[in-house]
């Protein structure tokens, strides 16, 4: 590749890497090079305070980029501002010019700061720390800081650093206590917003409006300052969640290094097949660790991104096994890092790698967002992240020094990863997503209108506006609220706080424990815990596989002993689905297209125990309680006789149906924010709420997170490259890259991978009409 007349550093990596591919693979799919960008800047703000000028000066900042400003400007002018540009482009100097001015001018003045991740408010602190200035006494406020220093940051902090967990259960359940500097707050800085999507999004939005409300009760009205990566809409996603006017600054003046995008799909497994046959490729996770490991051996500090926590461990180990074999001791410079090490642990692998003890990390998205790891070369992503906006968030930990940089997408044996790296338009030219968030989603907004009566009564005004009364006397007739006539208040006894999950779907987080020395290794959802700690289920913590013995639903405990086994587990389950109410109905010709409040029950019946290649050595059933969900689901049913005319006989319509469902659900993510993991779906050759052969595709999430509207939407769109992916892949009958899947319940089976292109094209057909 050529830039300029001039071989980038990130095409010399990749040529490197494919010198080091067996002989007969073919694993590039695509390559497009970036070009550099050249920075724009701008004269200091006459505003912006001498010793905060100053101190910036000293740190290298000899003039800001026009975007830093852009913002400054906004939020010292009073307005609420997010600034959407891309990574590493600065974004903390746009917030910080305001708020360090502020407490450089006003001694009574103080300011929040709040992030989705305790290591981004750790790093954010420490880069103000560095500055040296007087007065400020910026401090973290989170779940590892000590009782005794929670007390000295509420007393004497000007600039709190936290997350919305703790601003919603330190803060604003006790905000009499942070009175004085709730009084006196000038600022409030969301970091990173582009990541509160969904039911996350939504809880976020109401903890902020429940601040600003808070706020307004102690006479401030501080200005909210946003830092998103580039999105679609800034301004109105920002608006959704503080629910507020906010002004968008989109234009980049930062300048990067030219920027090689690698799309790499790993080759199939020869004698090897998975469930019913279906063809293997080699693993994501596999194929990262021999990248990771030869850019190493290139001396390229290196981040692979990997979906979950087990995976960047067994990345990080297969790196370092193979890294030992090149020369022993070299494998010490790779580890893992995930959400669930102790603080100590994460701080001492981020400074290792900040000063390159560590040249590379098999890392979740835990270091996805904002930690200052500048002067990387390369990151490897095992998997499409789930949205393009975190795809190029990871793309662009790399490069921050304005060098060249190496990105490589790994795709993962699944539907929408398979689409991506044969559809490279999809990723490299497509806008990114707007952000889904649904505040008034019933399930989410009752617990906040709890937590909104104990920080103060609410009036029949705010009733009205946000359209609540009826969702307010169902909390009356639950003994939750006292309906007065000035409002609503809580009633006796009630802690509502404690019962808001922010980050879950409610119920009680399960823990692992293991049985010998009772030692807590983790949490996991109560409600996904069926699926990932039944007894018999392999689980995988700091690089030690451990197996699950009992699971005790009602007391929150799964309890386990390390034994590393040559296999894994999959859990199998039934699902039932029943419309509760249709919102939305419209007839097609032979298919009818709904959205719909839905019921779905779930009920864990097994598990399937695999070797290392995937295939399945046994089927093991188990007993598990039954779940429900209510949710919102995207449905369409065909006309029996439209099944008839496409050439679907009666025998292959379930497995038709099922093989598109499947492969739908793995395509949402294009036209919705969300991934494979915040969606279900059944499908059936008769449904007794339709009468019809029907396919429905439902949020995960207690009362909907806004991704079946989305899907609802853009319908054609959405199933006309579900159908484009199954039809292109090269697999006889199906398999993980188009229509497997690896949630299915039963198995994937029954499929009929010809027959879901024939229903689809037949859907298609009667949509266009």
């Amino acid at each position: 590749m050529v830039v300029s007349g001039v071989t980038s550093y990130g095409s010399e990596l990749l040529g490197r890497l494919l010198a080091g591919v067996p002989r007969g693979e073919l694993p590039l799919t695509h390559t497009r090079e970036l070009p550099a960008r050249q920075a724009q800047v701008v004269a200091w703000p006459g505003w912006v305070a001498p010793s905060v000028r100053g101190a910036l000066v000293g740190r290298g900042v000899e003039r800001p980029w026009s975007h830093q400003v852009a913002a400054a400007e906004h939020a010292h002018a009073g307005r609420h501002v997010v600034v959407a540009t891309g990574t590493a482009s600065g974004k903390s100097l746009a917030y910080q010019l305001p708020v360090l001015s502020a407490l450089a001018t006003d001694p009574r003045a103080t300011a929040l700061y709040l992030s989705p991740t305790k290591a981004l408010g750790a790093d954010q602190v420490r880069s103000v720390a560095a500055l040296g200035l007087p007065d400020v006494r910026a401090s973290v406020l989170d779940g590892d800081t000590p009782l005794d220093e929670r007390d000295w940051v509420r007393a004497h902090s000007r600039w709190v650093f936290t997350n919305p967990d703790m601003l919603h259960l330190g803060v604003l359940a006790r905000h009499e206590r942070w009175a004085v500097f709730l009084r006196r707050l000038r600022y409030v800085v969301v970091d990173e917003c582009h990541s509160y999507r969904g039911v996350f999004g939504s809880h976020v939005a109401l903890v902020l409006r429940r601040l600003l409300r808070i706020c307004a009760r102690y006479g401030s009205a501080p200005v909210v300052v946003l830092a998103s990566a580039t999105s679609a809409d800034p301004a109105p996603a920002a608006g959704r969640l503080i629910g507020a006017d906010v002004v968008a600054v989109t234009e980049d003046g930062s300048p990067h290094g030219p920027r090689t995008v690698a799309l790499w799909e790993p080759p199939l497994l020869e004698h090897v097949s998975g469930e019913n046959g279906a063809p293997v490729r080699r693993s994501a996770g596999t194929e990262a660790a021999r990248i990771l490991a030869d850019l190493v051996v290139e001396g390229a500090r290196t981040l692979a991104f990997v979906r979950s926590r087990r995976g960047a461990e067994l990345t990080a180990l297969g790196a370092r096994r193979l890294l030992e074999e090149v020369e022993p001791g070299l494998g010490q410079r790779v580890a893992a890092y995930r959400a669930g090490y102790l603080a100590e642990d994460r701080r001492s692998l981020e400074a290792a790698l900040g000063d390159g003890r560590l040249l590379g990390v098999a890392t979740t998205n835990a270091l996805e967002l904002g930690v200052d790891v500048a002067g990387l070369d390369a990151v490897v992503v095992a998997g499409f992240p789930g949205t393009v906006a975190s795809f190029w968030q990871q793309a662009g930990r790399a490069g921050r020094r304005g060098e060249g940089s190496l990105v490589v997408l790994v795709a993962r044996d699944d539907p929408m990863d398979t689409y991506l790296v044969h559809h490279p338009s999809a990723l490299l030219d497509r806008p990114v997503e707007a952000s889904v968030t649904d505040p008034a989603n019933p399930y989410v907004l009752g617990p906040h209108l709890a937590c909104t009566a104990a920080e103060q009564p609410v009036t029949v005004a705010e009733a009205d506006a946000l359209d609540a009364v009826e969702l307010l006397d169902e909390l009356v007739a639950a003994g939750v609220l006292r309906r007065r006539p000035r409002g609503w208040y809580l009633a006796a006894g009630q802690r509502p706080h404690a019962d808001v999950d922010l980050r879950g779907t409610g119920g009680l987080a399960v823990a692992i424990v293991e049985e010998s020395t009772g030692r807590v290794l983790g949490t996991v959802e109560n409600g996904s815990a069926p699926s990932q700690v039944h007894p018999g289920a392999v689980h995988l913590h700091q690089g030690t596989s451990y197996v699950v013995d009992h699971l005790d639903l009602d007391d929150g405990l799964a309890l386990v002993h390390a034994e590393d086994p040559d296999w894994s587990t999959s859990a199998r389950s039934v699902t039932d689905i029943g419309v509760v109410r249709w919102i939305s109905r419209a007839v097609h010709g032979a298919v009818e297209v709904a959205l719909a409040e839905v019921e779905v029950s779930d009920q864990v019946v097994g598990y399937l125990r695999k070797d290392r290649t995937g295939a399945v050595l046994e089927t093991v059933e188990l007993d598990m309680p039954v779940q429900v969900l209510r949710t919102r689901a995207v449905v369409y049913a065909l006309d029996p006789e439209l099944v008839a005319r496409c050439g679907v006989g009666e025998a292959e319509l379930p497995g038709a149906l099922h093989a598109a469902e499947h492969a739908a659900i793995g395509l949402l993510g294009l036209v919705a924010t969300c991934d494979r993991s915040d969606i279900g779906g059944v499908s059936t050759a008769l449904h007794p709420d339709t009468g019809r052969p029907t396919v429905f595709v439902h949020d995960g999430h207690p009362g909907g997170a806004g991704f079946a509207e989305r899907g609802h939407a853009e319908i054609v769109r959405w199933l006309t490259a579900t159908r484009d992916a199954i039809a292109a892949c090269e697999c006889a009958s199906g398999c993980p890259s188009c229509v497997q899947s690896p949630k299915c319940g039963n198995g994937n089976d029954p499929l009929h991978k010809a027959g879901a292109v024939l229903v689809l094209d037949a859907v298609l057909g009667e949509l266009a009409g």
